[in-house]
């Protein structure tokens, strides 16, 4: 059983009054401020995972935001950091989105959507299989998000009205990226490395995740 590791520069002080003053919680709903365990609807861990994503990260000068519509990255400019714009306040939009510019390195970070090619819904069998792989590294990294959350995660083909093919392949492909995460044949992202690491200090009192919480069947 494989544990992925924590960095060592990564603390358990994560309460809000660590942060500077700027990030003042006067006018915070005092459920953004609950422990995650006593959030009941999906409103109140958006609001949550929004607070906490946007004081984590503040460093890199991106904020994690509510969208009306589709999902969508916008760079930073000079008066306003980089959006991360998830779907209609869909938890797991916002962990799929965080989940690619985890994975996008700083010169990606400075285009529109973060340089994705993306053919919508409708897609063919070879668009299907371009599309396929390039989300395999995403949708492995939000499941480990997912898990440290305790919510369940559920692959996505995102493509109803075109050839979505056979998703048992893509499940094994996410499984397998799941697992080399763990073993260490593919590194971890350092950004997606140190969410994981603070929402399992938020959420599960630091324990790691281990590599025996994932299964194969989890994806059925």
């Amino acid at each position: 059983m494989h544990q992925l590791q924590p960095q060592p520069e990564v603390t358990t002080s994560l309460q809000l009054n660590t942060y500077s003053t700027s990030h003042s919680a006067v006018n915070l709903d005092p459920m953004q401020l609950s422990p995650w365990a006593n959030l009941q609807t999906e409103v109140q861990q958006v609001d949550w995972l929004i607070l906490h994503f946007n004081l984590w990260f503040s460093h890199l000068n991106v904020t994690l935001v509510r969208g009306d519509f589709e999902p969508e990255y916008f760079p930073a400019t000079k008066t306003a950091p980089a959006r991360i714009q998830f779907a209609h306040g869909f938890l797991n939009s916002a962990l799929h989105e965080i989940s690619h510019w985890s994975i996008a390195g700083e010169s990606r970070r400075t285009l529109p959507d973060l340089g994705y090619w993306y053919a919508p819904d409708g897609r063919t069998a070879e668009q299907q299989s371009l599309f396929e792989q390039v989300e395999i590294k995403p949708q492995a990294i939000e499941w480990l998000f997912s898990i440290a959350l305790g919510r369940k995660f559920r692959v996505s083909l995102d493509n109803l009205t075109g050839d979505a093919g056979d998703s048992s392949i893509f499940k094994d492909h996410v499984y397998a990226q799941v697992q080399q995460f763990f073993s260490g044949e593919t590194k971890l992202p350092r950004d997606a490395k140190r969410f994981i690491e603070y929402l399992c200090i938020c959420t599960r009192s630091g324990r790691t995740l281990q590599s025996d919480e994932f299964q194969r069947e989890m994806l059925d």
